[in-house]
């Protein structure tokens, strides 16, 4: 079994795990990432002096916690970017969870029955990991250790995470902004692919007015949760241009279909 993580110098086997990919973005930074299935998401640990946040869990199908332990020992405490299943796989693994106050319910009775997540899990054909059993495959119901706010600052020790409360792809979804690195980790707010506007718990003129919320910080890095791990800064601003023209063209709702910028699309 393998697992591939970057040491600075490049990207060096190890004998871990046939379906986590990590990867440094710098010394203090990983991203845990399953490009085997065709959401690709990725999770962030973000490592400080006296804790590690990890952003999201990813899909649930393999131990995210296995791997995590074997690059910090520091105590976890896991942000949520949006209660989302492909994002809460493997939040039952853990026992410091936080999300947004407007998705604390999600956690402990999901908006969607089990059959359907497992219907979306398994859409298309893919290398699961061989001790993989759909019909066991759960995702967490309880309730959070913290609740998340607009403004919020999480101190992780030498190191600290903004919470940027980003309604629109969901009504709790969260960005989390490293002022001192520029780093936005961006959930599914932003990302290369199709952005989701369209099914009855999102809101385009929300995600609309998100984008212009995040616009406004100083970004060096976007850290997104789905696809390609290079995100060019500029697509802020492309997704504002887009969702601008959307809404002077009388398109900018729910039912308008897909449409396709070059980077990204968005699903409306």
């Amino acid at each position: 079994m393998n697992c591939c993580y970057n040491t600075g110098e490049g990207i060096v086997s190890n004998q871990r795990n046939d379906w986590f990919t990590v990867e440094n973005i710098d010394p203090d930074t990983f991203v845990i990432s399953e490009y085997k299935h065709w959401e690709e998401p990725h999770c962030y640990l973000v490592c400080g002096r006296e804790r590690a946040a990890l952003i999201d869990t990813g899909l649930g199908v393999a131990n995210i916690k296995a791997i995590v332990d074997t690059l910090t020992s520091l105590p976890i405490l896991v942000l949520t970017t949006h209660a989302h299943w492909d994002h809460i796989g493997g939040h039952r693994q853990f026992h410091h969870i936080a999300v947004h106050e407007k998705e604390q319910d999600w956690l402990n009775h999901f908006p969607i029955p089990l059959a359907v997540v497992k219907q979306n899990l398994m859409r298309h054909p893919c290398a699961f990991p061989q001790d993989f059993d759909i019909n066991s495959y759960h995702i967490l119901q309880g309730q959070p250790q913290i609740l998340l706010h607009d403004g919020d600052t999480l101190d992780l020790g030498n190191r600290s995470l903004t919470v940027v409360h980003t309604p629109g792809h969901s009504p709790g979804h969260c960005c989390f902004y490293e002022a001192d690195r520029g780093y936005l980790f961006s959930g599914d707010l932003i990302y290369r692919g199709c952005l989701d506007a369209f099914y009855p718990t999102t809101d385009p003129v929300q995600f609309s007015n998100s984008i212009n919320k995040v616009q406004l910080l100083d970004i060096a890095k976007i850290l997104s949760g789905h696809h390609q791990l290079h995100v060019p800064v500029h697509i802020v601003e492309d997704i504002q241009n887009a969702f601008g023209w959307l809404k002077k063209t009388d398109q900018q709702k729910q039912g308008c279909g897909v449409f396709d910028f070059g980077l990204f699309s968005i699903h409306l």
